[in-house]
């Protein structure tokens, strides 16, 4: 029995011994393919300018919102909830709602970040409401501190058509923001649902 356990400590000893030695050499040069993927890597997970913007999201908001299903018609109002969080240091916001649609009990999540490849800001978006998956894509404007995203979905009433939506997320101040989500029908857009955010 001692044997057996001399023998495997001294097996042992040796794995880690060349462990050690094969650390202790230096790790070779990286070709110029190498360091071109490793730099490419690095400039796809780096934290820009950009990923700091989206931090103005992050925290718990009280929203009030209007939905219209008939231009000429009154908005559906309601109140609601709203909490963001950072996630992946920083490269991710994800956004949790919760409220009432057409009377009902309402949860939906999104995602906002900036593509490094791609140059990019992006929205996603699930939801109680649907089974379907929303993706868009849009550019910051300084001058009026507001995102502008662009994408399409399939109409609910003729799903066989697809239907071109913008959306306009907007900074009023450190503690209100707004956003607006436009549908492009029969040749005219119009402005279907409006989301009020108060800071808490």
């Amino acid at each position: 029995m001692k044997r057996a356990v001399a023998v495997v400590a001294s097996i042992f000893l040796a794995g880690m011994a060349a462990t050690a030695a094969a650390e202790d050499k230096a790790a070779p040069p990286m070709t110029a393919e190498q360091k071109a993927q490793a730099d490419a890597y690095q400039r796809m997970s780096e934290l820009r300018p950009e990923h700091k913007q989206l931090a103005y999201f992050v925290g718990s908001w009280k929203t009030k919102s209007q939905v219209w299903m008939d231009s000429a018609a009154a908005a559906l109002e309601s109140t609601g909830s709203s909490k963001a969080v950072a996630i992946y240091g920083g490269r991710y916001v994800t956004m949790s709602f919760e409220g009432l649609f057409f009377g009902q009990p309402f949860q939906g999540q999104g995602q906002l970040g900036f593509d490094n490849l791609r140059g990019k800001f992006f929205s996603t978006w699930i939801d109680s409401g649907s089974t379907g998956f929303w993706l868009s894509w849009g550019d910051y404007d300084k001058a009026s501190n507001a995102w502008t995203f662009l994408g399409e979905m399939p109409d609910p009433l003729k799903p066989q058509n697809i239907v071109k939506v913008r959306q306009v997320m907007r900074i009023y101040d450190d503690k209100h923001y707004g956003f607006d989500w436009y549908e492009f029908k029969d040749g005219k857009e119009t402005r279907t649902m409006n989301i009020d955010y108060r800071r808490e």
